[in-house]
């Protein structure tokens, strides 16, 4: 089994690396519409078309000019996400998703946090560093 840990994760806008990446994450789901009929033992339901969305959280960087600095809401950005760095060889997922909202966090006993909310357009897929 391959194993890894997160350490070595990365975030990517094209080919500009994210800073100050604590973690992200991503969802794939799909609708389902009820198909049940009355008098049914058992719940049934037809799958729809599939859909991916996820966020991105990092230690609030204004001079990461080419990562966090050029995301804005609404922007439409090729994302590539990678769980265990960006050598040759490694798995990561890409698409091209929608920058839907962007929460700031100010904390008393933390640094401050930013994090970049997408929703994915298209497919997401699983690639391999070249």
């Amino acid at each position: 089994m391959a194993v890894h840990h997160g350490k070595n994760g990365k975030v990517k806008i094209g080919v500009n690396a994210v800073g100050s990446v604590q973690k992200w994450s991503i969802n794939q789901n799909v609708e389902a519409a009820d198909t049940t009929v009355m008098g049914a033992s058992w719940q049934t339901h037809l799958t729809g078309i599939p859909g991916w969305s996820g966020s991105v959280e990092c230690l609030y960087d204004p001079a990461d000019t080419n990562g966090q600095v050029a995301l804005e809401i609404g922007d439409s950005v090729t994302l590539g996400l990678y769980s265990d760095g960006d050598a040759a060889t490694k798995k990561y997922f890409a698409g091209t998703a929608s920058v839907t909202s962007i929460p700031v966090e100010t904390d008393l006993k933390g640094p401050v946090k930013i994090s970049f909310n997408f929703q994915g357009n298209g497919a997401l897929t699983t690639d391999t560093v070249a």
